[in-house]
Protein backbone atom coordinates (compact mmCIF):
# COMPACT_ATOMS: atom_id res chain seq x y z
CA UNK A 1 0.00 0.00 0.00
CA UNK A 2 1.08 3.55 -0.44
CA UNK A 3 0.97 6.28 2.14
CA UNK A 4 -1.32 9.32 1.85
CA UNK A 5 1.55 11.01 -0.49
CA UNK A 6 1.48 8.32 -3.03
CA UNK A 7 5.14 8.10 -2.99
CA UNK A 8 6.60 6.46 -0.30
CA UNK A 9 5.28 2.57 0.08
CA UNK A 10 4.23 1.81 3.34
CA UNK A 11 4.84 -2.00 4.66
CA UNK A 12 1.81 -3.67 6.01
CA UNK A 13 1.73 -6.00 8.86
CA UNK A 14 -0.38 -8.80 9.77
CA UNK A 15 -2.27 -8.54 12.64
CA UNK A 16 -1.00 -10.93 15.58
CA UNK A 17 -2.12 -14.78 15.94
CA UNK A 18 -3.11 -14.73 12.00
CA UNK A 19 -1.38 -17.72 10.54
CA UNK A 20 0.55 -15.51 7.92
CA UNK A 21 1.90 -13.98 11.02
CA UNK A 22 3.41 -16.99 12.41
CA UNK A 23 4.19 -19.44 9.45
CA UNK A 24 5.04 -22.94 10.47
CA UNK A 25 8.57 -24.18 10.67
CA UNK A 26 9.02 -26.70 8.01
CA UNK A 27 12.11 -29.56 9.15
CA UNK A 28 14.91 -30.27 6.94
CA UNK A 29 13.88 -33.37 4.61
CA UNK A 30 16.49 -35.60 5.90
CA UNK A 31 18.82 -37.54 3.60
CA UNK A 32 17.66 -40.80 2.59
CA UNK A 33 19.69 -43.67 1.07
CA UNK A 34 18.26 -46.34 -1.48
CA UNK A 35 18.11 -49.65 0.06
CA UNK A 36 19.81 -51.15 -2.80
CA UNK A 37 22.28 -48.58 -3.05
CA UNK A 38 25.19 -50.59 -1.89
CA UNK A 39 23.78 -53.27 -4.13
CA UNK A 40 23.94 -51.36 -7.02
CA UNK A 41 27.46 -50.37 -5.87
CA UNK A 42 28.46 -54.69 -5.80
CA UNK A 43 27.38 -55.21 -8.91
CA UNK A 44 29.11 -52.25 -10.63
CA UNK A 45 32.30 -53.14 -9.21
CA UNK A 46 31.47 -57.16 -10.18
CA UNK A 47 30.77 -56.43 -13.74
CA UNK A 48 33.59 -54.05 -14.51
CA UNK A 49 35.70 -56.60 -12.58
CA UNK A 50 34.67 -59.86 -14.93
CA UNK A 51 37.52 -61.83 -15.22
CA UNK A 52 36.96 -61.25 -19.39
CA UNK A 53 37.15 -58.03 -19.07
CA UNK A 54 40.41 -57.81 -16.28
CA UNK A 55 42.25 -60.80 -19.07
CA UNK A 56 41.30 -57.98 -22.34
CA UNK A 57 42.72 -55.44 -20.10
CA UNK A 58 46.02 -57.51 -18.98
CA UNK A 59 46.54 -58.78 -22.80
CA UNK A 60 46.16 -54.74 -23.97
CA UNK A 61 49.03 -53.64 -21.48
CA UNK A 62 51.34 -56.69 -22.44
CA UNK A 63 50.86 -56.33 -25.76
CA UNK A 64 51.43 -52.59 -26.13
CA UNK A 65 54.47 -53.26 -23.95
CA UNK A 66 56.15 -55.92 -25.59
CA UNK A 67 55.78 -54.88 -28.83
CA UNK A 68 58.01 -52.82 -31.50
CA UNK A 69 55.22 -52.05 -33.94
CA UNK A 70 51.55 -51.09 -34.49
CA UNK A 71 51.35 -54.69 -36.36
CA UNK A 72 52.77 -56.70 -34.01
CA UNK A 73 50.65 -54.97 -31.01
CA UNK A 74 47.33 -56.14 -32.80
CA UNK A 75 48.58 -59.35 -34.00
CA UNK A 76 49.47 -60.07 -30.02
CA UNK A 77 46.32 -58.56 -28.69
CA UNK A 78 44.40 -60.69 -30.94
CA UNK A 79 46.04 -64.09 -30.67
CA UNK A 80 45.34 -63.43 -26.55
CA UNK A 81 42.24 -61.96 -26.34
CA UNK A 82 40.66 -64.16 -28.72
CA UNK A 83 41.63 -67.05 -26.22
CA UNK A 84 40.86 -65.60 -23.04
CA UNK A 85 37.75 -62.99 -23.84
CA UNK A 86 36.67 -62.97 -27.19
CA UNK A 87 35.41 -66.63 -27.87
CA UNK A 88 34.59 -67.42 -23.83
CA UNK A 89 32.07 -64.49 -23.88
CA UNK A 90 30.78 -65.75 -27.30
CA UNK A 91 30.71 -69.36 -25.95
CA UNK A 92 28.97 -68.06 -22.70
CA UNK A 93 26.58 -65.93 -24.78
CA UNK A 94 25.32 -69.09 -26.95
CA UNK A 95 25.09 -71.17 -23.50
CA UNK A 96 22.68 -68.43 -22.51
CA UNK A 97 21.26 -67.54 -25.25
CA UNK A 98 20.11 -71.36 -25.81
CA UNK A 99 19.36 -71.91 -22.38
CA UNK A 100 21.63 -74.08 -21.38
CA UNK A 101 22.90 -72.00 -18.16
CA UNK A 102 20.51 -70.39 -16.00
CA UNK A 103 22.59 -66.65 -16.14
CA UNK A 104 26.06 -64.90 -17.43
CA UNK A 105 27.10 -65.64 -14.16
CA UNK A 106 26.56 -69.15 -14.22
CA UNK A 107 25.65 -68.93 -10.48
CA UNK A 108 24.52 -72.39 -10.64
CA UNK A 109 27.75 -74.52 -9.31
CA UNK A 110 26.86 -77.84 -11.63
CA UNK A 111 26.55 -75.42 -14.97
CA UNK A 112 30.08 -73.89 -14.31
CA UNK A 113 31.98 -78.09 -14.18
CA UNK A 114 30.89 -77.95 -18.07
CA UNK A 115 31.74 -74.36 -19.07
CA UNK A 116 35.32 -74.64 -17.42
CA UNK A 117 35.83 -77.72 -19.37
CA UNK A 118 36.43 -75.18 -22.30
CA UNK A 119 37.85 -72.53 -20.96
CA UNK A 120 40.67 -75.15 -20.20
CA UNK A 121 40.58 -75.66 -23.96
CA UNK A 122 40.40 -72.15 -24.69
CA UNK A 123 43.35 -70.88 -22.59
CA UNK A 124 45.37 -74.30 -23.93
CA UNK A 125 44.92 -73.47 -27.12
CA UNK A 126 46.30 -69.56 -26.30
CA UNK A 127 49.26 -70.85 -24.80
CA UNK A 128 50.25 -73.45 -27.69
CA UNK A 129 48.98 -70.06 -30.40
CA UNK A 130 51.16 -67.53 -28.38
CA UNK A 131 54.28 -70.14 -28.14
CA UNK A 132 53.77 -70.76 -31.93
CA UNK A 133 54.19 -67.45 -32.81
CA UNK A 134 57.00 -67.03 -30.54
CA UNK A 135 55.17 -64.15 -28.58
CA UNK A 136 56.54 -62.40 -25.33
CA UNK A 137 57.33 -65.22 -22.64
CA UNK A 138 55.19 -63.31 -20.39
CA UNK A 139 52.28 -62.86 -22.64
CA UNK A 140 52.74 -67.19 -22.78
CA UNK A 141 53.41 -67.09 -19.47
CA UNK A 142 49.83 -65.31 -18.57
CA UNK A 143 48.26 -67.71 -20.68
CA UNK A 144 49.79 -70.99 -19.08
CA UNK A 145 48.94 -69.76 -15.91
CA UNK A 146 45.33 -69.27 -17.16
CA UNK A 147 44.82 -72.73 -17.96
CA UNK A 148 46.38 -73.93 -15.20
CA UNK A 149 43.87 -72.14 -12.95
CA UNK A 150 41.03 -72.99 -15.25
CA UNK A 151 41.92 -76.80 -15.15
CA UNK A 152 41.83 -76.64 -11.07
CA UNK A 153 38.81 -74.29 -10.91
CA UNK A 154 37.07 -76.76 -12.98
CA UNK A 155 37.93 -79.74 -10.98
CA UNK A 156 36.86 -77.75 -7.66
CA UNK A 157 33.63 -76.64 -8.85
CA UNK A 158 32.88 -80.49 -8.62
CA UNK A 159 32.88 -79.93 -4.76
CA UNK A 160 32.61 -76.06 -4.33
CA UNK A 161 32.19 -72.75 -5.71
CA UNK A 162 35.35 -70.94 -6.21
CA UNK A 163 35.73 -67.11 -6.50
CA UNK A 164 36.45 -66.66 -10.50
CA UNK A 165 36.26 -62.94 -9.96
CA UNK A 166 38.86 -62.90 -7.19
CA UNK A 167 41.18 -64.87 -9.62
CA UNK A 168 40.09 -62.74 -12.31
CA UNK A 169 41.38 -59.54 -10.97
CA UNK A 170 44.29 -60.83 -8.78
CA UNK A 171 46.25 -62.77 -11.24
CA UNK A 172 46.25 -59.80 -14.04
CA UNK A 173 47.87 -57.36 -11.04
CA UNK A 174 50.44 -60.41 -10.11
CA UNK A 175 51.88 -59.86 -14.18
CA UNK A 176 51.63 -55.87 -13.73
CA UNK A 177 53.46 -55.91 -11.13
CA UNK A 178 56.35 -58.50 -12.27
CA UNK A 179 56.33 -56.03 -15.51
CA UNK A 180 56.26 -52.57 -14.04
CA UNK A 181 57.42 -53.19 -10.46
CA UNK A 182 55.62 -51.34 -7.82
CA UNK A 183 53.87 -49.15 -10.15
CA UNK A 184 50.15 -51.18 -10.02
CA UNK A 185 50.08 -51.07 -6.16
CA UNK A 186 47.39 -48.52 -5.97
CA UNK A 187 45.66 -51.21 -7.90
CA UNK A 188 45.58 -53.64 -5.51
CA UNK A 189 42.78 -52.18 -3.70
CA UNK A 190 40.37 -53.78 -6.27
CA UNK A 191 41.46 -57.26 -4.92
CA UNK A 192 39.46 -56.56 -1.57
CA UNK A 193 36.51 -54.78 -3.47
CA UNK A 194 36.15 -57.28 -6.14
CA UNK A 195 36.51 -59.72 -2.89
CA UNK A 196 33.37 -57.54 -1.08
CA UNK A 197 31.06 -57.01 -3.92
CA UNK A 198 30.76 -61.20 -4.66
CA UNK A 199 30.45 -61.55 -1.00
CA UNK A 200 27.84 -59.26 -0.25
CA UNK A 201 25.91 -60.47 -3.50
CA UNK A 202 26.07 -63.62 -1.86
CA UNK A 203 27.47 -64.90 -4.92
CA UNK A 204 30.42 -66.26 -2.29
CA UNK A 205 31.42 -66.82 1.46
CA UNK A 206 34.79 -64.89 2.35
CA UNK A 207 36.75 -68.31 2.12
CA UNK A 208 35.93 -68.70 -1.87
CA UNK A 209 37.10 -65.61 -2.43
CA UNK A 210 40.20 -65.97 -0.83
CA UNK A 211 40.82 -69.25 -2.10
CA UNK A 212 40.29 -67.16 -5.95
CA UNK A 213 42.54 -65.10 -4.80
CA UNK A 214 45.58 -67.33 -3.76
CA UNK A 215 44.81 -69.47 -6.77
CA UNK A 216 45.68 -66.56 -8.95
CA UNK A 217 48.78 -65.88 -7.04
CA UNK A 218 49.93 -69.29 -7.07
CA UNK A 219 49.14 -70.14 -10.84
CA UNK A 220 50.80 -67.08 -12.02
CA UNK A 221 53.85 -67.26 -10.16
CA UNK A 222 54.58 -70.87 -11.22
CA UNK A 223 54.01 -70.24 -14.66
CA UNK A 224 56.34 -67.05 -14.49
CA UNK A 225 58.53 -69.46 -13.05
CA UNK A 226 58.31 -72.01 -15.01
CA UNK A 227 58.65 -69.49 -18.14
CA UNK A 228 61.97 -67.92 -16.83
CA UNK A 229 59.83 -64.62 -16.59
CA UNK A 230 61.09 -64.39 -12.98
Amino acid sequence: MFGDEGRRPVPVHAPPGSPSANPPVVPPTPLRVRKRVWTDVAKIISTVCNPFLTSLALFVILADARSASSYDFWVLLFNSAFFTSIAPMLFIFYLYATDRISDLDMSIRTERERVFIAFVVFYALGAIDLWLIHAPAIMTASMAGYAASALVVQWITRYWKISTHALGITAPLVALTVLFGQRPAPFYILIPLVGWSRVYLRAHTLLQVLAGTLLALATTLLFFRIFHVV
